[in-house]
């Protein structure tokens, strides 16, 4: 029977039915992958439209990969966050200075009241400053598991090491940036009842 392209089944199988033809399995890898990999690299790049050339350029990768693509090599998703996370660094490079997480705040909920709207951006620009301050392989590990939502055993392949020495890091980050906003629990709105 044939597959029905509402069933996603994995990226590798989606991967697969793209290389073999198969358009409608190339939009929803797409449509998987890609929101994805935007929201990473806008982050990490602080510029909409740098993150966009990113993310077509390693959809451009995926899709010249996907004849070729063996099942047994990484899971796709997260070869894709190490293309993002090579060509984001090359373009931080070429910039010549390192660029904050997020020179913006985060879209606001149109259903939150004002008040609400604020606290959030404080506590997204709280986090961001902090985040910044961290050391870059701190930083990325946090982001990649706090942020990006991805296991640890993801990450360690993306970050070429191990699993330990990722929750080593992710360990030092978390609590650096608890150290780094405890002061300014009550401020941001955290205080205890």
């Amino acid at each position: 029977m044939a597959k029905d392209t509402h069933d996603l089944g994995d990226e590798a199988a989606l991967l697969a039915r793209y290389g073999a033809g198969d358009s409608g399995a190339a939009r929803l890898l797409a449509a998987q992958i890609a929101p994805r990999i935007l929201g990473y690299a806008t982050r990490k790049l602080g510029d909409r439209a740098e993150a966009e050339d990113v993310t077509q350029e390693v959809m451009l990768r995926i899709w010249r990969a996907a004849p070729t693509w063996r099942s047994g090599d990484a899971k796709i998703s997260t070869w894709a966050y190490k293309v993002a996370m090579n060509l984001c660094i090359d373009r931080i490079r070429r910039r010549g200075r390192s660029q904050p997480l997020d020179d913006g705040p985060e879209p606001t909920d149109q259903a939150k009241g004002a008040v609400q709207n604020l606290i959030e951006a404080d506590r997204q620009a709280a986090l961001m400053r902090a985040l910044d301050a961290l050391p870059p392989r701190q930083r990325e590990a946090v982001i990649l598991r706090h942020i990006e939502g991805l296991p640890n055993p993801d990450i360690a392949i993306i970050m070429d090491l191990g699993v330990e020495a990722v929750e080593s890091l992710i360990a030092r980050g978390k609590r650096a940036l608890n150290t780094a906003l405890a002061p300014r629990r009550a401020e941001l709105g955290y205080e205890e009842a």
